[in-house]
């Protein structure tokens, strides 16, 4: 694949995942951004929540998985930044295909009796992709550092990083939180800023 292409590839997939996040909650009333997790918006019990699933956070996906595993190519060789991006694969590409795959039930509930088995493996993919990416992607940017031209996405990389890691402490120290819908979105936010950022790196890239 050609880098432009592998960009395309890699901003598809977090258009997708953007526009079932904001399109969701729309389609459920009295539904609130602030205090409801994303995943509420597809739940078991939603009328539309299938077509989210296998219209919006499946095929997003599988792109960005495809994606991060095709980025390290076009970037400085490097461990950090090789591990980087297919821990990204793996926890944030294919931990998309799997909670949409297993979607929560009514109210996305944390606490583990009376859940299904979807709800189980959807908290479950869910716990380690928080955990995971914010070292991800800081692993990513200290493989730019000594990288003169990607110095902005070693900046980019560290920032989100940090900001994730530190809004994921927030959200796991009280994962019943009035705000826990509006903690969540600041969190995807930095995924998407840093996977943006990183595909029109590698569009521009030579």
């Amino acid at each position: 694949m050609t880098n432009k292409l592998v960009a395309y590839i890699g901003i598809a997939g977090i258009a997708l995942f953007a526009i079932a996040a904001i399109v969701g909650p729309l389609l459920i009333d009295d539904y609130s951004v602030v205090s409801q997790y994303i995943s509420e918006s597809f739940a078991s019990n939603t009328e539309y929540g299938l077509y989210l699933q296998y219209f919006g956070y499946i095929p997003s996906g599988i792109l960005t998985t495809i994606f991060c595993f095709s980025a390290p190519k076009y970037l400085p060789s490097s461990r950090l930044i090789k591990s980087g991006f297919f821990g990204l694969a793996i926890f944030y590409g294919l931990g998309t295909i799997l909670v949409g795959l297993f979607p929560c039930d009514a109210g996305c509930p944390t606490a583990i009796g009376n859940s299904s088995t979807a709800q189980l493996i959807h908290n479950a993919v869910a716990s380690l992709t928080y955990i995971f990416l914010p070292l991800c992607i800081i692993a990513i940017g200290l493989g730019l550092k000594k990288t003169e031209s990607h110095q902005r996405l070693f900046q980019i990389a560290l920032i989100t990083g940090i900001i994730s890691a530190i809004f994921i402490f927030v959200l796991f120290s009280n994962a019943e939180s009035e705000y826990r819908g509006l903690l969540q979105r600041v969190i995807e936010t930095s995924f998407i800023i840093f996977i943006i950022s990183s595909a029109l790196n590698i569009k521009d890239s030579q």
